[in-house]
């Protein structure tokens, strides 16, 4: 893993050098992820396009936060394709008072998913609410003719989890994942002063300490476990949903074949 360090984001970072459990190691170049790309200078523009080679913007966040934040410099950029996938449930067509009811049933439901860890719950209702997203999010890396960068907002939850299923695939070891998750850690002051001068992030992010924002160890490494356990591992939960052996093979290969 290698930090890439630019100008309008903090948090982002090239999954190549991973180590796998055959000896072998993911290849540079071929899957970024990131926070949100709305503050990116012509200069970081110009890194990750001409000298890193990305063409392929995998977007996790909702369709609010998209239209709330606007267009980001990559959107409109020749020869880069911008792959919308929001992972969370979204509730477009129903009126504030009904959302906000629903949001809370959310929450109950991520605590009932895996009460030990409210997070790992969280985390797991993206598989079981959104699976087509999620599914659609990785044939969206799989097949990008160069690199692929994902993100959403922090670059921490909804990216852990969609890049955690693509490291997976590739076979790489589980604590070098949750070594992964956990470098958002180092960023996160960072990250925190990027998303409190936006207008959709400010209000969330400034209302709870900086360290309750971070991630933790124990939420990765149950969410892995759990794809074992509930779900018979991640193989059976895509081929559940269509993303079948030849789609898996190409996923790996995107990481694995230099």
């Amino acid at each position: 893993m290698t930090w890439i360090e630019l100008d309008g984001a903090v948090n982002v970072r090239d999954l190549g050098g991973l180590p796998t459990s055959d000896g072998g190691t993911t290849v540079p170049g071929r899957l970024l992820r990131s926070e949100n790309l709305q503050e990116l200078s012509a200069g970081d523009v110009s890194r990750l396009v001409d000298e890193i080679g990305l063409t392929t913007v995998v977007d996790l966040r909702s369709t609010n936060e998209v239209a709330v934040e606007g267009p980001a410099p990559l959107d409109a950029l020749p020869g880069v394709r911008h792959a919308h996938h929001p992972v969370l449930r979204e509730f477009l067509d129903v009126a504030d008072t009904a959302k906000a009811a629903l949001v809370t049933e959310m929450a109950e439901a991520d605590r009932e998913r895996y009460p030990d860890d409210f997070m790992c719950g969280h985390y797991l209702g993206y598989l079981e609410n959104r699976p087509e997203e999620v599914v659609g999010a990785l044939r969206s890396i799989a097949t990008a003719p160069g690199a692929a960068i994902v993100h959403c907002a922090a670059g921490k939850d909804r990216t852990g989890v969609v890049v955690a299923l693509v490291l997976t695939a590739a076979d790489v070891e589980p604590e070098v994942i949750v070594a992964d998750y956990m470098a958002t850690d180092e960023r996160l002051d960072a990250i925190v002063e990027r998303l409190a001068r936006s207008k959709m992030y400010s209000d969330g992010v400034t209302s709870t300490p900086v360290r309750a924002h971070a991630p933790r160890a124990e939420t990765m490494k149950a969410f892995l476990e759990q794809l074992g356990t509930r779900y018979g591992g991640l193989d059976q939960w895509l081929a559940g949903h269509g993303f079948g052996p030849d789609e898996v093979s190409q996923l790996r290969a995107k990481l694995r074949q230099a």
